[in-house]
């Protein structure tokens, strides 16, 4: 459909979405959606508003796996459904910033001295967080300085090593596994556990684990005498655990102020809240997706960040986007084989 420019207007000061104080905005005006389109979806988004609502408040929100899906209560715990897991989750948080404090002071070290390097090894989402907020928000200031095993690739193994060489001694491994059973995940840490061992090293005296409790990598970091470990919970999902120890436990030993983080995102959760699609930006972001793909992901969504700090943001949002919505079956139990492709790079 052709706009005028006054018509061009108007959509915009009626479809341009501003929260200046959190630095976010949206606009949906280029969308070509009809003035009736909100008018006509009003009783969907007030159900999915309810449903929202009673996820929140801990209802099962994945019948395959009988499970709950709570990742908002890691940025404000007096919405967690019980007083044990407020309780897990201000414990662990505190327990990261502690342990992140030792290792800064040196209290908490290697043979060869005060940790200087950081390894996490993992993949997928118990990597992808980690690595976007390292370089988003990473400077030559850092505490710790960042690198990844986030791939089965031996030769990007043998690249890192290669960039810690001489390194490893003041090397502290994070290895992240919801399941712990991950095999890629296992055979990177087996990779750097042989190069701590040629290097006279004991692997378990540079190493943390981030796992479920009672998993094979939970256990297996008890045996080995691992310097601690931290939990991931059956309710958070891979792709969003960043705001658990997945990515706190790393930001935080990289230097970065997790409360700000946690602050940052609980905001960001409120404004997701209001119940009026045209003031709600997660609403108003999601049907304009709805409406531009007819519904059934019939656009390609392509992310483009101008700023090369926000590079892994636009991987980071392939993996939320297409694994949250690529679906055999809608919510109804019909085949429907949809989702939504993510396009994603620089600008």
């Amino acid at each position: 459909m052709a706009y005028s420019k006054r018509e061009l207007w108007e959509r915009f000061t009626k479809y341009y979405l501003d929260f200046p104080d959190l630095g976010l905005a949206v606009d949906v005006s280029r969308i070509d959606f009809p003035d009736k389109f909100f008018p006509e979806m009003k009783p969907r988004m007030e159900a999915a508003f309810k449903e929202m609502a009673e996820l929140e408040k801990g209802a099962i929100a994945n019948p395959d796996e009988n499970r709950m899906v709570g990742h908002y209560w890691l940025r404000n715990p007096a919405l967690a459904p019980t007083a044990e897991i407020r309780g897990e989750i201000e414990q662990t948080i505190a327990k990261i910033k502690n342990f992140a404090s030792k290792v800064h002071l040196g209290q908490l070290s290697s043979t060869k001295g005060a940790f200087r390097n950081m390894l996490l090894i993992g993949i997928g989402g118990s990597a992808l967080g980690p690595q976007f907020v390292a370089k988003a928000l990473g400077s030559s200031k850092d505490r710790l300085r960042p690198f990844f095993f986030d791939n089965t690739d031996p030769d990007g193994m043998d690249n890192i090593l290669s960039s810690l060489a001489g390194e490893l001694a003041r090397t502290l491994c994070v290895i992240v596994s919801k399941s712990g059973g991950t095999k890629e995940t296992r055979n990177g840490m087996l990779e750097a556990k042989a190069a701590y061992e040629r290097e006279g090293l004991v692997f378990g005296s540079h190493a943390v684990a981030v796992t479920g409790k009672g998993s094979e990598l939970d256990r297996y970091a008890e045996e080995n005498n691992f310097i601690e470990r931290f939990p991931m919970w059956d309710w958070v999902g891979g792709r969003t655990s960043e705001l658990s120890a997945v990515g706190l436990l790393p930001a935080a030993l990289q230097g970065f102020e997790i409360d700000s983080m946690l602050d940052g995102a609980r905001r960001c959760d409120e404004i997701t809240r209001i119940a009026d699609p045209l003031r709600n930006p997660a609403s108003l972001l999601a049907l304009s997706w709805y409406a531009s793909g007819n519904g059934k992901g019939t656009k390609i969504m392509v992310v483009l960040p101008y700023k090369d700090r926000l590079e892994l943001f636009s991987r980071y949002l392939q993996q939320l986007v297409m694994e949250s919505l690529g679906k055999e079956k809608d919510r109804a139990g019909t085949v429907v084989n949809q989702g939504i492709a993510v396009f994603a790079n620089k600008g």
